[in-house]
């Protein structure tokens, strides 16, 4: 039971709230719900989340999802998708995220799942930055909200799946080399395991870490260091993406997202002088610097964003949401500038996958914001999060399903020394920002050398 802290014992002293499945599943967000939906409905599933279900970053996805639309428009896709991850994308996941789109989308609607449809009825595409074509869908300015409610919904009518709220995975159990389940505090404070066939980490991103950020601040990465101490491999964890434009506040708390496709849609920005200092579609990196410059040369901590060119009728039914939190902050978008200030906003590294979002121990498995197939490269395109999420979890589901008939339930109950993870929270966000800081000096090392 290597890299373990839990001792083994006997079958007969098993813990009386442990329980078993034959997937276990840590995460609510589409990733988590889209595996559950993808295993056949005799599958003992247990989804656990560490704070309320409908409280992860899928629900606060803004601005809509991409979809090859039609086949003429794969190359240009493609190339987006590499140039804004600097061509250091994993070429066979971006051609396996962008095939399966059509199908995600035509699933997606099957459950219910409505996007923006124009007067003859047929769908509507946004274009945001870095994207050369119109290519996303999009509901309002809460297309996250659209699509994990509905997953929710059809999740909570199965039978199979049982789902626990504010349960803290704080450790993976593993026998012989292969992970068998999970360790969790509970809302109660009681430690629990919970044994499964096979586990898929779900559990979002990183941004609890920072002081800005657009992220649930619970979201901590404790997956990833987790992974660490099993000896499972990481990768590019100091890849992080900044989102440019957040609505700045002197409020404490999560940063609001002023979406990309407002952007694409035609609001500017604007330095102290009111006068445009960047090509507003720029990838998101490469304009998180210019408004970085920007605000450095004007001695604010914001610069300002217009979203007025767009006119008010679109203001209110396309970006409802944002419309009305500006309003709560002060400032009419339909009528004058808004500030806005780059906040931390996802996380393209994460626990090595391969394309079936298999990690390196069998059994294990991470699909989502915390795994790293390598589709996003060093920076991601605009509305591929949910799309990536979406096309590998079903990928995983499929590929546990196939396993699924042969796979022993075999395992040693564990008992639990509670006092090796009574600190877990500080000392894994502490293992997190050392891997981080390692990796981005070895990154730093290999760009001056190339």
């Amino acid at each position: 039971m290597a890299n373990t802290p839990c001792a083994a014992r006997s079958a007969d002293k098993k813990g009386i709230f442990d329980m078993e499945a034959d997937v276990v599943i840590a995460g609510t967000g589409v990733a988590g719900l889209y595996t559950a939906l993808n295993l056949p409905e005799d599958t003992k599933i247990i989804m656990v989340t560490k704070a309320a279900v409908d409280e992860n970053d899928s629900f606060l996805a803004q601005g809509g999802i991409c979809v090859l639309k039609d086949p003429s428009d794969y190359n240009s896709y493609f190339e987006d998708t590499m140039k804004a991850g600097h061509y250091e994308n994993n070429r066979k996941s971006v051609e396996i995220m962008i095939r399966s789109s059509p199908d995600i989308i035509n699933d997606l609607m099957s459950l219910g799942v409505e996007f923006a449809r124009g007067a003859d009825g047929n769908l509507e595409y946004t274009k945001e930055g870095a994207h050369s074509k119109p290519r996303i869908l999009f509901h309002e300015d809460i297309t996250g909200k659209e699509i994990t409610s509905h997953l929710l919904a059809r999740v909570r009518t199965l039978k199979n799946v049982v789902i626990r709220e504010h349960f803290t995975m704080v450790d993976i159990i593993e026998q012989n080399g292969r992970c068998v389940g999970i360790i969790g505090r509970s809302a109660s404070g009681r430690y629990e395991a919970i044994y499964a066939k096979f586990t898929m980490l779900a559990t979002g991103g990183v941004g609890g870490l920072y002081a800005n950020t657009t992220n649930y601040r619970h979201l901590k990465g404790d997956s990833l260091a987790i992974c660490k101490n099993h000896g499972i491999e990481l990768e590019n964890i100091d890849y992080v993406q900044i989102h440019p434009t957040t609505l700045y506040s002197k409020k404490k708390g999560r940063r609001f997202l002023i979406s990309e496709s407002v952007r694409g849609e035609g609001a500017k920005l604007y330095g102290a002088d009111m006068k445009r200092f960047v090509d507003e579609l720029l990838p998101r990196d490469l304009l998180t610097k210019e408004i970085e410059k920007q605000m450095k040369k004007d001695g604010k901590p914001y610069v300002w964003l217009s979203m007025v060119p767009l006119g008010a009728d679109m203001i209110k039914t396309h970006f409802p949401n944002i419309y009305k939190r500006c309003l709560e902050e002060g400032y009419d978008a339909t009528k004058e500038c808004v500030p806005v200030v780059p906040a931390q906003h996802y996380f393209m590294g994460g626990i090595k996958v391969d394309s079936d979002s298999r990690t390196g121990m069998p059994g294990l498995y991470a699909a989502g914001e915390t795994s790293c197939n390598g589709v996003h490269g060093r920076n991601r395109l605009a509305s591929n999060s949910l799309l990536e999420s979406l096309v590998f979890a079903k990928r995983a589901a499929q590929t546990i399903t196939k396993q699924l008939p042969g796979a022993a339930h075999e395992y040693e109950p564990v008992e639990i020394d509670e006092s090796r993870y009574a600190d877990c929270a500080e000392r894994y966000a502490e293992i997190i920002r050392e891997e981080t800081e390692k990796e981005r000096k070895e990154h730093e090392q290999y760009n001056n050398e190339a």
